[in-house]
């Protein structure tokens, strides 16, 4: 049996399904209470709580671990899971990770985000490190002022990064749980090619079939915006990556390429497919 945690959300939704559909027993946590796949069992538990996960890792083989923002922060405790799930029996865990452990590792949160690296390393289980860039879904910021205005506003419009679809993190996620070549591994993974928001906003054009007009926020308006629902920290954070990339945050990376064998997919591909959000 494998364990997706995060099992809802836009990486663990497409990994449960491939999963399942590779013929694999499944058990999927989140949150709240939610719609899985035939098949997959459902469990609702807090990763906040490691002790409560014990009914899920019983029997299972493997575990995929996605936290959720709380448990990013200073504080948190996310290292008990790995010891849980590890003195349950659990062979094998992916933990989604993230590239700022590498491009800007001196953050709260990346120092956190390392230390539980490194956790991991010394578990004794067999791991697997993904570390994506920037997620193609956070687009969906953008969602509501398309609908209602048919605009995409942020800041720093032609500046971009090579941002990944979330069924690419899946996809790797769901071969590095499956294939026993990938243990050990530590993946980067990026889309094929940097792109920016004005460029996303007419890949979204496109999808759509009907003008989207780009406007340009200034920083200050754009913290704004974002502070309505992160902290200013974070949000201070991001508009630096957003607006100032490092050639490590601007690199291309060739690993999807590798665990898959078939390059990642473009932005272009991924506003397609989830058109309906804009409409």
């Amino acid at each position: 049996m494998i364990v997706v945690t995060g099992a809802t959300g836009n990486i663990g939704r497409p990994l449960t399904r491939t999963l399942a559909e590779a013929g694999q027993q499944v058990t999927a946590i989140s949150r709240h209470p939610a719609a899985e796949p035939d098949g997959v069992r459902h469990l609702v538990a807090d990763l906040a709580e490691p002790a409560g996960l014990r009914p899920a890792l019983a029997g299972a083989k493997a575990l995929f671990l996605l936290l959720s923002g709380d448990l990013h922060a200073p504080g948190a405790g996310p290292a008990d899971i790995i010891g849980e799930a590890a003195s349950g029996g659990v062979r094998r865990i992916v933990l989604l990770s993230t590239l700022g452990v590498v491009t800007r590792p001196f953050g709260p949160t990346r120092i956190a985000m390392r230390a539980l690296e490194d956790t991991l390393r010394e578990s004794g289980v067999e791991w697997i490190i993904l570390r994506p860039g920037g997620f193609a879904s956070n687009a969906l910021w953008w969602a509501e002022s398309v609908r209602m205005r048919q605009v995409v506003a942020a800041p720093f419009g032609d500046v971009g990064v090579p941002v990944i679809d979330p069924a690419d993190i899946a996809a790797v996620a769901a071969a590095c749980l499956l294939e026993d070549r990938h243990i050990g591994g530590v993946y980067e993974l990026t889309g094929p090619e940097v792109i920016t928001p004005r460029r996303q906003a007419q890949a979204i054009a496109d999808a759509l079939g009907s003008p989207v007009k780009f406007q340009e926020l200034t920083r200050d308006e754009a913290k704004a915006a974002m502070s309505r629902s992160m902290p200013a920290e974070l949000a201070d954070d991001t508009l630096e990556i957003l607006g100032s990339p490092s050639p490590a945050e601007l690199r291309v990376s060739p690993d999807v390429q590798r665990v898959l064998g078939r390059a990642p997919r473009p932005f272009a591909d991924w506003a397609a497919r989830n058109v309906a959000a804009f409409r």
